[in-house]
């Protein structure tokens, strides 16, 4: 089943639950992939809408973290509940020892000497990994791996 026949499914389930959050949350999901589609004028794939989720999931993490910074915890849990919801539509993501790995094969494809050529490699990592793992975290060990070279 596509990911767009999913969202569908499950806002219907939502409805019938009266889950408000989850509802509202598929809802958003379903535009932004309408608006990509209108915006490319093709249909989206699942490859697109699991982009689209991830980018809704780091919007939502970098609220969470601002309210939770000027004590609205209160905003910042219901941003962690959104994400929860759209945490549902990505497949599994890798762990730090996997990125790792990943890393380290990119850096040795690409014959890296240190943090100058970490353009290069990120752009190898992004066409691998994306919508499988945090690409935050990515950049995170990329660096502390160039560093030590």
């Amino acid at each position: 089943m596509s990911l767009k026949t999913l969202l569908s499914e499950d806002m219907k389930t939502a409805m019938r639950n009266k889950d408000q959050t989850a509802l509202s949350v598929i809802r958003m999901a379903n535009a932004a992939v309408k608006q990509f589609e209108i915006d490319r004028q093709t249909e989206a794939q699942d490859t697109d809408i699991t982009s689209i989720i991830s980018k809704m999931i780091k919007q939502r993490k970098d609220s969470a973290k601002i309210y939770s910074d000027a004590g609205r915890n209160d905003l910042a849990d219901k941003e962690n509940a959104e994400i929860e919801v759209l945490l549902r539509y990505l497949p599994k993501m890798l762990g730090t020892e996997e990125i790792r790995a990943a890393v380290n094969e990119a850096v040795n494809e690409t014959s890296a000497k240190g943090t100058a050529d970490m353009g290069k490699v990120m752009g190898i990592l992004k066409n691998r990994l994306a919508g499988k793992a945090d690409m935050g975290e990515v950049n995170r060990v990329l660096k502390e791996v160039l560093s030590q070279i």
